[in-house]
């Protein structure tokens, strides 16, 4: 009964080493494409400020600046650019960023108001094509090499949807990394363009034509594949950080669960051992 119970520690021992060993080297490759997606979502931000920064000095130009950027719109519906990761064994990270979106959603309906949604990772894409949500379209496995020209493509896309009416405004989930420990699901408007550092009647040496509204109006794409092609590298290097965090967790926990079995299987030994000694001790008496 002893021997039975030292072989089934045993091999529950090899099993909890093989997870172990998967594990940890998950945790390795996400700490490694952590570094590389880190410096490119500190890559990023420079060129999306000078880029805000731009525009707003151009708003600044005329007084009484007017955009369908900048300005609400009662009709079209509400865009949702939501995004999470492309796999799982990451915690909690794709479901924090879903939760806040499903909100925003509820929020939208109880306001009458219809919400369409475009999703970034597979995860997105799995979790949202499963429930009762118009999708107009999907971007899968593009997080780890996202290019500023599959950003600008999906930002054309969402422009061309706004100019002809079947958007009202558009509104990105991502998730932002704030450590390597800490990931935050975050909600950021995108159109109407929000928090304009405008300065109307500002002298400037630069002369917008045709006007500044146009040029204004020119830049909303590359405005908006900044935007993207910020906030998904943000998720990409969240994601990766949450993994290795889970990953990490997962390895200790399967260390202390080996210890435990080495425990239990060191005393079922032990208990062989003085199960054996005892029969033999008795037989000598027996014999005696």
């Amino acid at each position: 009964m002893a021997a039975a119970n030292m072989k089934a520690i045993k091999r529950r021992i090899k099993s909890v080493e093989s997870t172990m060993q998967i594990t940890k080297a998950m945790e390795l490759v996400s700490s490694s494409k952590l570094r590389k997606a880190k410096e490119r979502a500190e890559q990023a931000v420079p060129f999306f400020n000078l880029l805000y920064q731009t525009m707003s000095e151009v708003a600044s130009e005329a007084v009484g600046f007017h955009s369908v950027y900048t300005e609400p719109r009662e009709t079209g519906a509400a865009l949702l650019i939501i995004m999470a990761g492309d796999r799982g064994l990451a915690g909690g990270f794709n479901l924090n960023v879903f939760r806040l979106a499903e909100k925003r959603i509820a929020e939208l309906e109880q306001d009458g108001r219809e919400a369409v949604l475009m999703t970034v990772g597979k995860k997105a894409s799995e979790y949202f094509s499963k429930r009762s949500y118009r999708i107009l379209g999907t971007f899968d496995n593009i997080g780890e090499n996202v290019t500023t020209y599959t950003a600008l493509h999906m930002a054309d896309h969402i422009v061309g949807l706004f100019q002809q009416g079947h958007l009202s405004m558009v509104e990105v989930f991502f998730t932002n990394m704030v450590s390597p420990l800490a990931q935050e699901a975050r909600q950021m408007q995108v159109i109407p363009v929000p928090n304009l550092e405008r300065n109307p009647g500002m002298q400037s040496l630069t002369k917008y034509e045709p006007s500044p509204e146009a040029v204004f109006d020119a830049l909303i794409p590359q405005y908006i594949s900044g935007i993207l092609y910020c906030t998904i590298v943000d998720t990409y290097a969240s994601e990766q950080a949450a993994r290795r965090m889970a990953m990490e967790n997962a390895t200790d926990n399967a260390q202390e669960m080996i210890d435990e079995l080495s425990l239990k299987y060191n005393r079922a030994r032990q208990a062989s051992i003085t199960q054996e000694l005892t029969e033999i001790v008795s037989g000598a008496n027996a014999q005696g």
